[in-house]
């Protein structure tokens, strides 16, 4: 089994989209990198088999410039949620270069947002580097704030302390 997850890729949640937009704009005029993750459709509230990119994963250690980033690949998780990649374009050009080509060979969909990322200024392309269709669907993902957001209450609950024990 490799690091990918197995099913075809249906779509983009807003959210992960709207996240890999926003990325692209703050690093420019670098490059932005990021890996795609996927949860199951049904997972994520949405009608179909297959599934959905819910979130992208930001490597530690990633080197950037205008014209290339690198992530180091010994800091990437073996978590299995890999669907592909995602990098901009400060120059605007939404082809592929044959140095993207040659990371292609891993995941499903790989998506490059051109300057100056806006809503339509992206593609998504499959391991030979040919467009595909990658719908922007609205799913119900986990905020990652509310993931984050207990208190030491909770904790105790989760142990199944009560305040006196502490």
């Amino acid at each position: 089994m490799g690091l990918f997850r197995s099913g075809e890729v249906i779509g983009i949640a807003e959210d992960a989209l709207t996240f890999a937009l926003e990325a692209s704009r703050e690093t420019h005029p670098n490059e932005y990198m990021g890996l795609l993750r996927g949860d199951r459709a049904r997972n994520v509230g949405v009608d179909g088999d297959g599934l959905v990119v819910t979130d992208i994963l930001i490597i530690p250690g990633t080197e950037s410039n205008s014209v290339s980033a690198t992530v180091r690949t010994s800091m990437i998780p073996n978590d299995f949620s890999g669907v592909g990649s995602v990098h901009s374009h400060p120059n605007g050009v939404l082809e592929p270069s044959k140095a993207d080509l040659a990371t292609f060979s891993k995941g499903q969909v790989h998506i490059i947002i051109g300057h100056p990322y806006g809503q339509n200024d992206w593609v998504a392309l499959d391991r030979e580097g040919k467009r595909r269709s990658l719908p922007v669907l609205n799913a119900d993902i986990e905020d990652p704030e509310e993931f984050f957001d207990f208190d030491q209450s909770d904790i105790d609950d989760e142990l199944g302390l009560d305040g006196a024990e502490r």
